[in-house]
């Protein structure tokens, strides 16, 4: 049972659900930049360039029929170029958050550090001494 206790531990700490969270979103986020990508930027891209579609680009090792093969062999590199784009947009994307973030994080701090601090509070004595004095000044 302390192996159970322990994972139960583990899973329900803070860290971990949060963990948890992030993957779940960033999943849902990489699917967005995969239609940005294929819908949005590469079809202009391919126009730049004379109506190339990245997505289709490949390079035949062995075409079917030959040396008994039954499917061509081909490399898609076209793929990997659109990979790369959204590894570029996800990674750039996360870098703002992240400086937007440090840039708030920096922000807070300086102004925990300007804010005036409380008066410290009085003495015991001090608190003794006042009541004394109101009491001597009413009579």
């Amino acid at each position: 049972m302390g192996l159970i206790k322990e994972f139960r531990d583990f899973a329900m700490k803070g860290n971990v659900v949060d963990m948890a969270v992030g993957v779940i979103i960033g999943g849902a986020f990489g699917k967005i930049v995969s239609t940005l990508v294929d819908k949005v930027m590469m079809p202009p891209i391919g126009y730049l360039t004379g109506g190339v579609d990245f997505k289709d680009k490949t390079f035949k090792l062995l075409e079917k029929g030959t040396a008994g093969a039954v499917n061509d062999v081909v490399i898609g590199y076209g793929e990997f170029i659109n990979t790369i784009i959204q590894f570029i947009i996800v990674a750039f994307c996360l870098f703002m958050v992240i400086k937007a973030m440090n840039t708030a994080k920096t922000r807070f701090e300086k102004q925990k550090e300007t804010a005036p601090a409380a008066p410290p509070a009085p003495a015991p004595s001090e608190v003794y001494l006042k009541e004394i004095r109101d009491l001597l000044a009413k009579r």
